[in-house]
């Protein structure tokens, strides 16, 4: 019975459709409906690697043992059943009712078709991580909200109004963005702070410009204990302290 060639396997095993013939063969082949779910198995690793993040290069000793083994010589058709030397004992014969000597074809096939296995094998991991050392490269950094608030107003500023999210990044870092509404235009700055509960420590995160700007969290800043966002109304006066008038201020809630 002639198999599905294992290179056709592996473009299987990565996703390229079975024709309706090749269908008929793998239903009814034991060999091949194997070697088919030994390379859907193999991709279906590779690809689950995915979501694990950066991924570690493999040693060169990894890919210098699959060369080895892909390019280990297979014996020759011609080796097999050749003359024996000059002056070996000839083969003993055997006894006449003996059962015939199984056919050795099978074997060389078994030989040969498993080195082409091992280099489909090969093709398709070396595949699988291409496509995962791509992904991993071009995809954007994960990131969650952490935290949100809704900033309410002050009474010396009526009518304004905002929001404050705090997004997490894949590397740890924070960010904390605002977003604040009609409130009115005056001399001045406006300055982002994130206050404590109790109103005993404070820290600036810098100036807003505009209506909306987005801030990077100190790391050494815990916000279960800065959980007040607070903007505020800041003179041109050359004092970094808070000028103690808030035009929103609201508490941070967690996810």
């Amino acid at each position: 019975m002639s198999h599905l060639d294992p290179e056709r396997l592996a473009l299987v095993a990565v996703g390229e459709p079975l024709t309706d013939a090749e269908q008929e063969h793998v239903a009814t082949c034991d060999v091949c409906s194997i070697e088919l779910a030994e390379l859907e198995h193999t991709v279906a690793v590779g690809r689950s690697t995915m979501t694990l993040g950066e991924l570690e290069t493999p040693p060169e000793r990894v890919w210098d043992r699959i060369l080895d083994e892909v390019r280990s010589p297979q014996p020759a058709a011609s080796e097999v059943g050749a003359p024996a030397p000059a002056g070996s004992p000839p083969p003993s014969a055997a006894p006449a009712d003996a059962p015939p000597v199984a056919d050795e074809q099978p074997k060389r096939r078994g030989g040969l078709r498993g080195g082409r296995m091992l280099f489909a094998l090969a093709a398709s991991i070396a595949a699988v991580l291409a496509i995962v050392g791509v992904w991993s490269f071009v995809r954007a950094p994960q990131s969650v909200e952490i935290a949100s608030a809704t900033l309410a107003a002050f009474p010396d500023h009526p009518g304004a109004a905002g929001t404050a999210q705090v997004i997490e990044l894949s590397d740890g870092e924070r960010t904390l963005t605002v977003n604040v509404e009609d409130f009115d235009e005056s001399d001045g700055f406006r300055e982002v702070w994130l206050i404590t509960a109790d109103a005993s420590a404070l820290v600036s995160l810098g100036e807003l410009d505009g209506k909306k700007g987005t801030f990077v969290v100190p790391a050494d800043v815990d916000l279960r204990d800065y959980v007040l966002v607070d903007i505020s109304q800041e003179p041109l006066d050359g004092d970094p302290t808070h000028s103690g008038d808030s035009i929103v201020r609201g508490q941070l809630e967690f996810s």
